[in-house]
């Protein structure tokens, strides 16, 4: 049965993603393409908007970046650039579409993500790390194309001071959504650090866990789902012994200026159940 949300796309789950620069590439964009393709219900678009075509699978389909002639803010946390995507139009689509960020694991289906809501509505993941502030996660969102115009015009006319004023772009589209947003249960899309991986001293012991109600996991900056299946806390981290690692507390240039408690929470094992999904 066709969704009220799927009717105005003639039943097709539309879902994009937006690359820039040398970042992350075509390995990151063919697995996200081939997860989403492993978890969803044909008929399913998915859409690249890049500004590099090479080697990406020949079933994505390819857009240029969107124009937005703005020089992009400095000394903030945002990813402003997906700003691009608030635009009037983008490309050929048209009506709701579901984005997601390149770093992100697909362990179940995401169907579910176009039932939520209206056609009309703006639907966001629930940011974990604050959890005392009602915010959006833009690492997953749907919203109508055309919707989030009036923030890009907001954002154009003076984007070093918006980005001054709200720090992250998911706050400035939480609070200024026309219509305000509305979110996904917050179980459905989860934190790896936050909500798979274990406090210590389990950490030392246990591999991190995958919650059963988990549809997607979110991997915050800096740290790929390769680090995790590795077993590297971060991108400058080591995949190491238990022993080795909790040496480290002696070592002050090992721990990197943490404080000791910190540094021996920032020790995961590998984990096996990123590999299972995160590939090709």
């Amino acid at each position: 049965m066709m969704t009220h949300v799927l009717a105005a796309t003639g039943g097709v789950k539309q879902v994009i993603c937006i690359n820039w620069g040398t970042r992350y590439g075509p390995t990151f964009i063919n697995r996200l393409y081939a997860m989403v393709k492993r978890n969803i219900t044909p008929p399913f678009t998915f859409t690249c908007f890049t500004d590099c075509r090479d080697d990406l699978h020949s079933d994505i389909l390819c857009e240029d970046l969107p124009p937005l002639d703005v020089e992009m803010p400095v000394n903030t946390r945002g990813i402003w650039p997906k700003a691009r995507l608030w635009g009037p139009k983008l490309g050929s689509l048209r009506g709701p579409v579901l984005y997601l960020d390149l770093d992100l694991v697909i362990v179940a289906s995401l169907d579910d993500f176009f039932e939520v809501g209206g056609p009309d509505d703006v639907v966001m993941a629930r940011n974990q790390t604050t959890p005392f502030e009602r915010l959006g996660q833009s690492s997953l969102f749907r919203f109508p194309v055309g919707k989030l115009l009036p923030l890009q015009e907001e954002f154009r006319a003076d984007p070093q001071k918006v980005a001054d004023e709200y720090q992250y772009e998911q706050r400035f589209v939480t609070r200024n959504a026309p219509g305000g947003v509305k979110f996904y249960p917050r179980n459905w899309v989860l934190h790896f650090r936050q909500d798979c991986h274990w406090a210590f001293p389990l950490n030392y012991f246990f591999a991190p866990r995958l919650p059963s109600s988990a549809r997607v996991v979110l991997f915050p900056r800096g740290f790929h789902p390769q680090n995790a299946i590795e077993g590297k806390f971060g991108p400058k981290g080591r995949a190491e012994t238990r022993l080795d690692h909790i040496k480290g507390v002696f070592d002050v240039s090992k721990r990197g200026g943490k404080q000791p408690f910190r540094y021996l929470r920032h020790y995961i094992l590998p984990t096996p159940w990123v590999a299972d999904h995160w590939h090709e």
